[in-house]
């Protein structure tokens, strides 16, 4: 192993994402975390997450490019769409890797001005790489520019590939999928207000969701087939997807999925049904499926934080950077 660390920043530190990102890169061998920015700088770490008190202390910039360029080999931007490709054109231009943790990049430009905005950095589009290992770890190697995939659509995905070929032609893909509240990020709205979210459980933008056509266009089925309905219940972190398909053909499910995952060491295949706490932390996802007849059922469990955002970015930023995929990736859950 190297002795000299690659050095990394994160623009956008302030979110729950920007803190898993901190949490992590604290930990690891070989990044150095050279550079932590938000929009408006002149704090600290630790004042914006209290909990790093004593650990890590570092000073919060103000975003700025050609600062991060001198510092930084690599770059994560845990910022919401349209915000994060403002900085994506000119980092690339300097010659700075990067991880892009919001949507902007997930889709093809058509897909991507349906359901978000306009987009402004056309170009680099066509050449982002969508940052699924299992999907596209070959191509995420030689990447200057990865689109981490949403939380939602990597439980779905996850869960989906295995069975593709299997699935019944032009029948629908239905997704029933949870999530904890943390999703939702750091900013209070009456919908993740306490009041709101303690002992209930509802479904929010339902067949309209735009991870819906995130999840068809991975895995290549017309995006009137996917009826994807997420729903918010009263967790912290975790999310857990109950996907039902139509399939041909003989085969034992489980067999199938350990056959399908053998050497994918952050998916896990379970012989009973998956639970969001066993996941909470790491990045792994944990997979169940059960057939009854030509209907199958899969189970699909990450944590929302961790596999659907900032663990599986440092997994992308170690294959973007030569190195062993699970490097300083959390595997140890928080249970109880």
């Amino acid at each position: 192993m190297s002795k000299t660390k690659i050095r990394v920043g994160i623009v956008g530190a302030t979110g729950y994402t920007g803190l898993e990102l901190v949490k992590i890169l604290l930990k690891h061998p070989q990044f150095e975390l050279a550079y932590i920015a938000n929009s408006e700088g002149g704090t600290t770490i630790n004042r914006l997450h209290p909990s790093l008190n004593g650990i890590c202390e570092d000073v919060v910039h103000k975003a700025d490019v050609a600062e991060m360029a001198t510092q930084c080999e690599l770059v994560f931007l845990a910022l919401p769409h349209k915000t994060a490709m403002a900085y994506v054109k000119p980092l690339l231009h300097k010659g700075v890797k990067v991880v892009d943790l919001s949507a902007d990049y997930r889709l093809d430009l058509q897909t991507y001005e349906t359901f978000y905005c306009e987009h402004i950095d056309k170009e680099n589009l066509l050449h982002a790489v969508y940052g699924l290992p299992e999907l596209n770890r070959e191509a995420i190697k030689n990447a200057n520019l990865v689109a981490n995939p949403g939380c939602f659509p990597t439980s779905a995905i996850l869960g989906l590939l295995p069975f593709l070929s299997k699935r019944s032609e032009d029948t629908p893909i239905i997704i029933d999928a949870k999530t904890g509240v943390s999703g939702a990020g750091k900013k209070l709205s009456d919908t993740t207000h306490f009041v709101n979210v303690n002992d209930n459980l509802f479904a929010y933008n339902p067949l309209g969701h735009r991870h819906a056509p995130e999840i068809a266009q991975k895995i290549g089925v017309a995006f009137d087939k996917v009826h994807f309905v997420p729903h918010l219940v009263p967790v912290t972190r975790g999310m857990i997807s109950s996907i039902y398909i139509q399939v041909d053909g003989d085969f034992d499910p489980i067999e199938l999925l350990k056959t399908f995952y053998t050497n994918e060491v952050h998916v896990r295949i379970s012989e009973t049904p998956v639970t969001m706490k066993n996941v909470a932390g790491t990045n792994f996802c944990d997979i169940y499926a059960k057939r009854s007849g030509n209907m199958l059922f899969i189970s699909s469990a990450i944590d929302n934080l961790m596999r659907g955002a900032s663990s599986q970015a440092v997994v992308n930023a170690n294959l973007m950077m030569g190195l062993d995929a699970s490097l300083a990736i959390p595997d140890i859950a928080y249970v109880p």
